[in-house]
């Protein structure tokens, strides 16, 4: 997205610094993450220093840095979970992509982050994939639902 479109995207802010969360979800949605050239730009628009905008971006785990993968794995280290093995669920994920938490494969294809809770706790251990919950899960059964999306046509 051009500088222009950025500031087209949220022209209805402009001088609203109390807008910035939601000129900053408006421009996530667009591009998929924020930048630190977005950053500067979105400053701009509001009137606000570029450091109030990064610790905003920087302080809400909803924002986003860098470019996600096509599949965003989340897998819930909540109590439940963790009681039940999902520690080394995380183990066997992180190793299997070779990425840390909130990393992203070289192929860009999978995005792993940890949530504190999924809601789903009678299924624990518990990771969701997009919008597919898998539950009741061991280190080999999360590999092997990874491997299923690769046989799919996606990669990992």
């Amino acid at each position: 997205m051009s500088t222009s479109s950025i500031a087209e995207r949220i022209e209805a802010y402009a001088g609203r610094p109390g807008e910035l969360i939601q000129a900053l979800q408006l421009v996530q949605e667009q591009l998929g993450y924020i930048s630190a050239e977005t950053e500067v730009q979105v400053a701009d628009v509001l009137g606000l220093p570029v450091g109030q905008v990064h610790g905003v971006v920087t302080f809400y785990h909803l924002f986003r840095t860098r470019p996600s993968g096509r599949h965003t794995i989340r897998l819930c280290l909540g109590t439940a979970c963790h009681v039940l093995g999902a520690s080394r669920i995380l183990t066997a994920l992180q190793d299997h992509l070779d990425v840390p938490i909130g990393g992203t494969t070289t192929d860009g294809c999978f995005s792993l982050e940890v949530v504190r809770c999924l809601g789903t706790c009678s299924l624990a251990p518990v990771m969701m994939i997009d919008d597919d919950v898998y539950g009741r899960l061991t280190p080999e059964d999360a590999v092997g639902v990874l491997r299923s999306y690769a046989d799919a046509g996606g990669t990992g």
